[in-house]
């Protein structure tokens, strides 16, 4: 019988902190806490939380899976640095995960899934069985592909236990893991953050 693993998962890459723990394939934990700043002081200690509240260690885990946006620029380092350093700590696999991927988990393929990316603008990909289009910023999502089911937009309760579950689909293929890197379809807001951002080493 395969191994099942047990993966954490978190995301931060809108006004969120969210983590859920999948163990031998059942979610036995996840959290979400709503705010608009503080997800690098907070992070760290849910999930610490979470791993307690399931009699665990971050030995115990066979991967983490990381949200690696579309959508906050500072909010998805903040997680992706965060998901790099415990990979390096554990020396288990960081498994990048997108938004967009995580709201689209039961969809069938093909599938368009889209986001809000304010200031009136969606973020939208096609997603297909034999492989995904590549993420795109649009004005008008319903010019393209109207006859495509959509994937309903991203609820924070429900994103971090499709990351953790979609991260053990990509963990059992057995194929080599990327680093997660940040999934920025377009560059930051003008205004830079009050609180310098985690730096992302290439």
């Amino acid at each position: 019988m395969p191994h099942e693993p047990t993966i954490l998962a978190f995301d931060t890459s809108a006004a969120h902190c969210a983590a859920a723990l999948l163990v031998a394939g059942e979610i036995v934990w996840e959290r979400v806490e709503e705010m608009g700043r503080g997800q690098a002081e907070r992070l760290m200690p849910l999930l610490e939380e979470g791993l307690a509240e399931a009699g665990l260690s971050w030995r115990n885990l066979d991967a983490v899976a990381v949200g690696v946006g579309p959508g906050n620029f500072t909010g998805i380092r903040i997680a992706v640095a965060a998901a790099r350093g415990l990979a390096l700590a554990t020396g288990k696999s960081a498994i990048g995960i997108s938004t967009l991927q995580a709201q689209a988990e039961d969809m069938p393929r093909p599938c368009l899934s889209l986001a809000d990316a304010r200031r009136g603008m969606h973020y939208a990909q096609v997603l297909r069985s034999d492989g995904d289009e590549a993420p795109m910023i649009v004005n008008d999502p319903t010019s393209l592909s109207p006859t495509l089911t959509r994937a309903p937009v991203a609820n924070p309760a429900t994103l971090a236990p499709a990351m953790a579950r979609l991260a053990a689909q990509r963990l059992a293929t057995g194929e080599p893991i990327p680093r997660p890197a940040p999934l920025y379809v377009r560059g930051p807001d003008a205004a830079p953050p009050k609180d310098p951002a985690p730096v992302i080493l290439p």
